[in-house]
């Protein structure tokens, strides 16, 4: 990232904070017993994977190389692409997680391109403006509705840990990628 230290910092903490969270769910859940439960399960881990990668990349950014970023990343990213093709039930939520592994491994190898880049490269920022661009909108997009829907969760439930926090997660999420891919 190259925005000022503390935004850093901040973005970092929180997102580490979400990751954590989900972490937390995932070990504490019990075992599947709906049918939902196994997607909830899928999405904890692919959260857990995102905030703690989110955190890690804002602090470390280039100096990991970007093969271990692209790694990191891409391979959920094409498990959750194959899981979406394979499975129509949850296809729209594999394909958000997808999304945002991809938009991972972008910022991590736009991060090792070196300065200047191609012809149309824009000198100010890292990557390809345009699918930053795209990628903001959808960011955005998604952090407007993540925000929604949590606004529609009974009062309480957020701060004893029920219905609200999965959703407060995926706000903060949402927040914390579009935060990284603005700063590129």
């Amino acid at each position: 990232m190259h925005g000022p230290i503390l935004v850093t910092w901040l973005l970092a903490l929180l997102t580490a904070a979400a990751g954590a969270t989900c972490l937390v769910r995932l070990r504490h859940s019990p075992c599947p017993a709906g049918a939902h439960r196994p997607r909830t399960r899928e999405s904890d881990a692919a959260e857990a994977l995102m905030g703690l990668g989110m955190a890690a990349m804002a602090v470390t950014g280039a100096t990991v190389p970007a093969a271990v970023w692209a790694a990191l990343f891409g391979l959920p990213a094409a498990a959750f692409l194959l899981a979406a093709a394979h499975a129509p039930a949850g296809r729209a939520h594999r394909l958000h997680h997808a999304v945002g592994a991809l938009a991972m491994t972008y910022m991590a190898l736009a991060m090792a391109a070196p300065p200047g880049g191609p012809p149309h490269h824009h000198p100010a920022g890292l990557g390809v403006p345009l699918l930053t661009g795209v990628l903001l909108l959808y960011f955005g997009g998604y952090t407007l509705w993540a925000g929604s829907r949590l606004l529609r969760t009974p009062a309480g439930t957020v701060a004893i840990g029920t219905a609200g926090l999965p959703h407060a997660c995926r706000l903060t999420m949402g927040i914390g990628m579009f935060a990284m891919l603005l700063t590129m």
